[in-house]
């Protein structure tokens, strides 16, 4: 799982203070001084946890985030505020936040908050790795094989399939037993959720 804390703020005694904070943790934690440096560098960082100071000039923490959500970027963001705004932190909600924590900032709030959106990032992972992992198994698969697996999907039995491709059912049951094997799995459920990842790359 990530570790990966990225801490935008302009004032430097929140950072370092912050910073401190999270590496005492066990966080790899970096800071940036403005939006404007960390928009420059965010293409090549590691995914993990944006901290985001929701007033800073020329560009706030909410408008960052939308500049992020435009880019295609959506890690778990935690907005910090030293005002109490309702309307920010319903915008900063509806761009996909995580928290909203308000200055004084509660140390163990946003350990919490940082925990929830790394655990939101080992999700999108795993989930990642398995579409990836049907999209091999379907390329894998004959032409035929692949007309079976669909059919299957779709909850269609062996008789079903047979009689829409116009096959004996053992001839089916040959080619279902062909994608178990390389599947490593006969499950049907098994079988429908590698055809749906694989359609949704």
């Amino acid at each position: 799982m990530t570790n990966h804390v990225y801490l935008v703020d302009d004032d430097e005694a929140v950072r370092n203070a912050l910073s401190l904070l999270l590496e005492t943790v066990g966080l790899n934690v970096r800071s940036f001084a403005s939006p404007e440096t960390f928009l420059m560098q965010a293409a090549d960082l590691t995914p993990g946890c944006l901290i985001l100071d929701i007033r800073m000039p020329a560009i706030s923490g909410l408008k960052l985030q939308e500049k992020l959500t435009d880019q295609g970027v959506s890690w778990p963001t935690v907005i910090i505020s030293g005002h109490g705004d309702i309307e920010a932190c319903r915008r900063a909600f509806r761009n996909g936040a995580i928290d909203f924590l308000s200055k004084p900032v509660d140390e163990q709030d946003l350990i919490d908050a940082i925990q929830k959106g790394h655990a939101e990032l080992e999700t999108r992972r795993q989930a990642s790795e398995e579409r990836a992992e049907a999209v091999a198994l379907v390329r894998h698969l004959s032409a035929r094989e692949q007309q079976v697996l669909e059919m299957i999907a779709k909850g269609l039995t062996t008789k079903q399939i047979a009689d829409a491709l116009i096959l004996s059912p053992r001839t089916v049951e040959s080619h279902r037993a062909a994608i178990a094997t390389k599947a490593g799995t006969s499950s049907a459920a098994e079988l429908t959720r590698y055809w749906l990842d694989a359609q949704a790359e």
